[in-house]
C-alpha cells in the first residue's frame, strides 16, 4: 500500500572518483535518514576526465541511485555510449542532438509503486548548443500524459535567470524542479505558486576545500590570472555531499516539502 508522501531525494553533480566514492559509501545511510523512495544521482562529471564512465556509472547505480542523470559533459566518453542506449536509467539531456546516443526521459516504477517521469534537460544560456528546453520538455509532458504518477526535472543549467524562469513555466505541471551544473548549491528552495518544488543549483557531490568547483585549484588559477589553459584535474581531500530532499502528496503530485541536504 502506497503512503501518501512520495520522497525523492536528488544528489548534484558527482565530480571524479573522490566523489563517486563518497556517494557510493553514504548513500545507503542517507537513504535511511531521508527515508526516500527514490534517488536521482548527476553523474555527468563522475569519470577523473569530464564525462560518465562506465565504472561509475555501474558503482552508483549499484550503490541505490535509481536513475542516473547527465549533462553538458556526458557524452565526452565513447565507453559510456553503448550503456546510454541499452539502460533506461542513464539519460542526458533531452534537448541534445537527436542522433546522439541515448535518452533524455524515462518513466520508472519505484520500489513503492509509484511511477515517476524523469526528464533531463540543458540550458541554452552560456551553454553549448541545445534546442530549447521549454519546448523540448513540453513535448515529452504531452508525449507521457497518463503514464506516470509524478514527474520530476532536472534542469542542468548556468543561467540563474533561466533555470528561474523554468521553474515557473512547469509550476503546477511537475512535482520538482531542481537545478545542476554550477556545481554551487542555492539557498532558495522553495515551492512555487501552483505546487512545483524549485531550487536553482543543488550543488556537488566532491571535494569543496581548496577547489575550483571540485577541480584542483592550481590550472584554473593559472587560466585566470595568466591567461593561460592546462590539463584540468579533479580535487583532493575530503569530499562532501550535496543534495535535496522533496516529499510529494501523491494525491495531487504537488510538492509538499523540501529540504537542502549537505554532508
Amino acid at each position: 500500500m502506497r503512503s501518501n508522501v512520495f520522497r525523492i531525494l536528488a544528489l548534484g553533480d558527482v565530480v571524479g572518483k573522490t566523489g563517486v566514492a563518497k556517494v557510493v559509501s553514504e548513500l545507503g545511510g542517507l537513504k535511511s535518514e531521508t527515508g526516500a523512495h527514490f534517488v536521482l544521482v548527476n553523474g555527468e562529471n563522475a569519470a577523473e576526465s569530464n564525462g560518465l564512465d562506465v565504472y561509475s556509472a555501474e558503482a552508483l547505480l549499484g550503490a541505490g541511485a535509481d536513475i542516473i542523470t547527465g549533462g553538458n559533459h556526458t557524452l565526452a566518453l565513447r565507453e559510456i555510449y553503448p550503456k546510454l542506449e541499452e539502460s533506461m536509467f542513464l539519460l542526458r539531456p533531452a534537448n541534445f542532438p537527436p542522433l546522439c546516443p541515448g535518452r533524455g526521459y524515462a518513466v520508472c516504477r519505484a520500489a513503492t509503486g509509484v511511477s515517476a517521469l524523469v526528464i533531463n534537460a540543458a540550458g541554452q544560456t552560456f551553454m553549448p548548443p541545445a534546442d530549447n528546453p521549454f519546448v523540448c520538455v513540453d513535448r515529452i509532458l504531452k508525449e507521457t500524459a497518463g503514464k506516470y504518477d509524478i514527474a520530476v526535472v532536472d534542469f542542468h543549467a548556468e543561467a540563474t535567470s533561466e533555470k528561474t524562469a523554468f521553474g515557473l513555466y512547469f509550476d503546477g505541471r511537475v512535482s520538482c524542479v531542481y537545478g545542476t551544473h554550477t556545481h554551487i548549491p542555492t539557498a532558495d528552495e522553495t515551492i512555487l505558486p501552483k505546487g512545483t518544488g524549485y531550487i536553482t543549483d543543488i550543488g556537488m557531490c566532491g571535494v569543496r576545500a581548496g577547489t575550483v568547483l571540485g577541480v584542483k585549484a592550481e590550472p584554473v588559477l593559472k587560466r585566470f590570472v595568466e591567461g593561460v589553459h592546462e590539463r584540468f584535474e579533479k580535487g583532493v581531500g575530503e569530499p562532501e555531499i550535496n543534495g535535496a530532499l522533496f516529499e510529494v502528496d501523491l494525491n495531487n503530485g504537488k510538492c509538499v516539502g523540501i529540504k537542502r541536504i549537505r554532508r
